[in-house]
């Protein structure tokens, strides 16, 4: 490894993250993990195939005003304490999602906070910095500060809608500047990631990092990218836009989201939901269709395999790694995707089932799949 390729992180090179949110909740609704047969603690399972980085999601105030949780996990600041907690006490860094809204925020959706709804652009931004700075305060004093932190969660359309959303770059530039203020004064040795997703789409690209630089965006230290092969293009066109990206702008790059399917077969009867509540598998058979890999253990290993080598692939080192998307949200009663109170806050109709069980790295009953032996053999 050169020079240039170092993290400016406690961290190993390369890159072998996984974003475990849900686990608690999975965990607390009697899910359970192995490995050849063998009951274990599913991170001392990852972590014993090179998992170095976990990646934790935050939400503002997940639960409705009448104290009904979110559900996905309910990611609020005293579940992530516990997950990072575990991770530090076996040695594994970890990366703070900040998501900035109450529930999931990503491309179609950057929702206010309940407690944010009033608040006109300068009370906006003072609120990312506040919470920003009280998050870390909290999680510094208690020993367990983030290696990395990601300041929005795939942002590529914006972020706390209607103030931050794209095309408006200054306002875009306004919010992730107040948050990055707040990572470098709490904890300056703390690594910063912007995260878009679509990691194939070059002219998103482009236009994003020109429009947020453009309009005095603080400086950062990552760009992290969700590349899943259903919606974001072929292989290629990732490889390439990565190349592109790190030439331009001069940073290291994380594909900070990713998974593919093992299985295509159903998995209603472990949720034991009714049909009209299931949101159903995210890796369907008419999306199977579009992309190179079969869906099966087989094919998820290939993919990971060609992936590692497109990352690798990058100029100058300038590819660190990859975060695996939820590889233990195994399909189990009471762990799903939204509850009712939540459909109500992002004001969709739902269902609010589990559709990621068939892209995990662990099968519909919690054994490790074979995809984790090529993570571990990534150098």
């Amino acid at each position: 490894m050169t020079d240039n390729a170092k993290l400016p992180l406690p961290m190993e090179f390369p890159v072998r993250g996984m974003d475990l949110s849900t686990l608690r909740e999975v965990e607390k609704c009697g899910g359970r993990f192995y490995d050849g047969g063998a009951a274990e603690d599913a991170m001392a399972i990852l972590k014993r195939y090179g998992m170095n980085l976990l990646r934790l999601r935050l939400w503002n105030d997940p639960r409705s005003e009448s104290g009904e949780p979110y559900g996905a996990g309910n990611c609020d600041l005293d579940t992530v304490m516990f997950l990072a907690r575990r991770a530090v006490d076996i040695g594994i860094p970890w990366l703070l999602d900040f998501h900035y809204s109450d529930f999931w925020a990503d491309p179609g959706k950057q929702i206010l906070p309940k407690a944010w709804t009033d608040l006109d652009a300068a009370g906006l931004e003072k609120a990312v910095y506040d919470y920003t700075r009280d998050v870390l305060e909290t999680l510094t004093s208690e020993g367990i500060a983030p290696s990395m932190v990601s300041v929005g969660n795939e942002v590529s359309n914006g972020l706390l809608w209607p103030l931050g959303r794209r095309p408006d770059y200054a306002a875009i530039a306004r919010l992730i500047s107040a948050g990055i203020r707040a990572v470098r004064e709490v904890s300056p040795e703390t690594g910063v990631m912007i995260h878009l997703d679509n990691g194939g789409n070059n002219a998103l690209y482009r236009e994003w990092f020109d429009g947020y630089l453009g309009h005095g965006g603080a400086d950062f230290d990552f760009i992290g990218l969700s590349y899943y092969p259903f919606w974001h293009g072929t292989m290629e066109g990732l490889g390439a836009n990565m190349a592109d990206v790190a030439e331009r702008y001069k940073k290291p790059l994380i594909v900070a989201e990713t998974s593919m399917g093992f299985s295509l077969d159903d998995y209603k009867d472990k949720e034991k939901l009714p049909d009209d509540l299931r949101r159903g598998m995210a890796a369907k058979e008419e999306l199977s269709r579009n992309i190179p890999w079969s869906m099966t253990p087989e094919g998820q290993s290939a993919f990971l395999s060609d992936l590692i080598a497109t990352v690798k692939g990058v100029p100058d080192g300038m590819g660190r790694g990859i975060i695996w998307w939820e590889p233990a949200w195994i399909p189990i009663p009471g762990s799903h995707w939204a509850s009712e109170a939540a459909l109500s806050y992002i004001h969709e109709r739902g269902p609010g089932g589990n559709e990621w069980a068939n892209q995990a790295l662990f099968d519909y009953d919690g054994n490790a799949l074979p995809a984790l032996k090529v993570l571990r053999e990534y150098k």
